[in-house]
């Protein structure tokens, strides 16, 4: 068994435009005469690799906490793509990942420098699909990314956005994403791991 940390460390992460950059405190220091050391942080929710929940993009949709669990981990499918994600590209990703398990094809995640378009985001809702995860620190273009985001949101569709995929091949993997219950949160960071179960 093979365990990849496909995620970003904290204080040196990826961060959108505009976002807070995650704030390291030393609160107390060995090094200082203290008896043990104390850390204190501060960082937005959609920082690094992270959990984008529903009320993100609407005013009634579910926080973070009352994601299913159950989306976030099982049975993934890591697809290669560079470039607009299609929704010929899209139907292609379900199609391959529905061949390899039917119950991966439900989690799919994308390597590369890929961008979901919303005809894309339109397939993934029609087949069914429980999360959506890429590398990018925003799952559609970064210019624009509102009509992607509530196309997905607005079904539900988890998005696990700032993955880190370079040493993952494509394939079937079991995926744990659980994000930290932060209440009331529109997103939250996670440790999303894959493990190679073949």
């Amino acid at each position: 068994m093979k365990i990849y940390d496909i995620s970003q460390e904290i204080f040196s992460c990826k961060v959108y435009p505009g976002d807070d950059v995650p704030q390291k405190i030393e609160v107390l220091r060995m090094e200082d005469g203290s008896s043990y050391n104390l850390t204190s942080f501060s960082m937005c929710a959609h920082n690094g690799t992270h959990i984008d929940a529903p009320f993100h993009f609407y005013k009634d949709g579910k926080t973070i906490e009352s994601i299913d669990l159950n989306k976030v981990i099982g049975l993934a499918y890591v697809y290669e793509h560079q470039g607009d994600v299609t929704s010929s590209d899209a139907r292609m990703m379900v199609k391959v990942a529905r061949k390899a398990n039917s119950e991966a094809m439900e989690r799919i995640l994308i390597k590369g420098d890929a961008v979901v378009t919303l005809e894309a985001a339109k397939v993934f809702v029609e087949e069914g699909i429980l999360l959506i995860g890429n590398e990018s620190q925003s799952v559609g273009p970064e210019d624009a990314p509102m009509a992607v985001h509530k196309e997905l949101l607005g079904a539900e569709v988890v998005l696990l956005e700032g993955i880190c995929l370079d040493e993952v091949n494509e394939g079937v993997y079991l995926l744990n994403a659980a994000p930290l219950s932060l209440a009331g949160s529109d997103g939250a960071p996670c440790r999303a791991v894959l493990i190679d179960i073949e």
